[in-house]
């Protein structure tokens, strides 16, 4: 009896102990990037890595006013030991407002400016090949940054609403957040053509509260960073909803914000746990990286949304982090991430866990 007793216990209190996964080791690389003397970059949005190991970095930089009246958006490339290569699209008619940066298989470089709702496709060189969306037109009567409308507009196809982010399949589809307003997935070919979209505000499976994150494993599974609905959700390339999941670690109790309050809701975008991030390692044993803003964790999972580690925290020193946007992970112990608060791109090498 008494044993029966202790081994209700036991799992009962099972789940308690999978909550607390192990705390991942790491060295934050000083002084990374060798920045020229007349450049700076502001908030650091995105972060991405080519197959030679060079380092594209996204930021609010090159601004000279407010955002949306003047560029905040400015895209510099950097070799694989940090050293300063070239600026890319310099005076670009979509930058206003910088979101994301990534890289194809084929070395093309992909960039989201949330401010101009337009998604460009460079190819290696830094030449614009593709261009989806459209900005507003300067001479339009009430042009002005979007509103959040209730009931939200319909969307229209082929134009995105602060749009987020961008990902691919194996046939060279794109899938497209679209993002704070219209709050869905547009997905194209390979071609430039628009195919479909999916998903409306709202908190239901299928429905989007700020997709602020994508990407895509080896099996053409899609991953969506549901930020404000504070879950993970998983696709496939029509847009069935496969499955979600959520980061329920528990915030340490001595945890401080980057910035502000300290956040009390256990939902929504500040929440612990709410991923602004995804970022899926290559094969052949592909794992996940996310991050929250609070308590400012980054956090390794299993494709199937286990927690396999955690490392790192709010703060402005190394190894620390002011509000994460993108992270690039070309390996999975190797991993870039793109501040906000801070100003900055880290490198991280992390010691393996067994």
């Amino acid at each position: 009896m008494k044993r029966s007793i202790f081994l209700q216990l036991f799992f009962a209190a099972a789940p308690l102990f999978a909550q607390q996964p192990p705390e991942i080791r790491l060295h934050s690389v000083p002084d990374f990037l060798k920045l020229p003397p007349d450049i700076y970059l502001g908030e650091a949005t995105g972060v991405a890595v080519n197959s030679k190991g060079h380092v594209f970095v996204f930021s609010r930089g090159n601004t000279t006013g407010p955002a949306y009246a003047a560029a905040a958006a400015q895209l510099l490339e950097f070799s694989p030991d940090g050293k300063f290569l070239r600026e890319i699209g310099h005076h670009l008619y979509a930058w206003s407002f910088a979101h994301t940066v990534k890289v194809d298989k084929d070395d093309n470089i992909w960039v989201t400016d949330k401010g101009s709702d337009m998604v460009i496709k460079f190819n290696p060189e830094g030449r614009v090949v593709l261009v989806f969306g459209r900005k507003q037109e300067a001479s339009d009567e009430g042009t002005e940054p979007l509103k959040h409308v209730k009931p939200p507009l319909p969307p229209v196809d082929g134009i995105f609403r602060q749009v987020t982010d961008v990902a691919w399949d194996t046939s060279g589809n794109s899938y497209i957040t679209d993002g704070y307003v219209n709050s869905r997935i547009a997905k194209v070919d390979k071609d430039g053509n628009w195919l479909k979209s999916w998903g409306e505000p709202g908190d239901q499976p299928g429905q989007f509260n700020v997709p602020h994150s994508i990407a895509v494993d080896a099996q053409n599974n899609i991953y969506v960073a549901d930020r404000g609905n504070r879950r993970i959700q998983v696709f496939n390339t029509d847009g069935k909803f496969l499955r979600q999941f959520t980061i329920d670690v528990p915030a340490p109790a001595d945890a401080r914000p980057a910035i502000g309050n300290k956040p009390t809701a256990t939902t929504g975008t500040m929440s612990p746990g709410a991923p602004w991030t995804l970022c899926i390692t290559p094969g052949p044993n592909q794992v996940l990286y996310t991050s929250d803003a609070f308590p400012g964790r980054i956090y390794k999972l299993s494709l199937d949304g286990k927690v396999l580690g955690v490392l790192g925290k709010s703060g402005k020193q190394l190894g620390q982090f002011g509000w994460i946007h993108e992270i690039a992970c070309p390996s999975a112990d190797e991993l870039y991430v793109a501040e906000l608060l801070n100003w900055r791109i880290q490198k991280l090498i992390l010691e393996p866990t067994h």
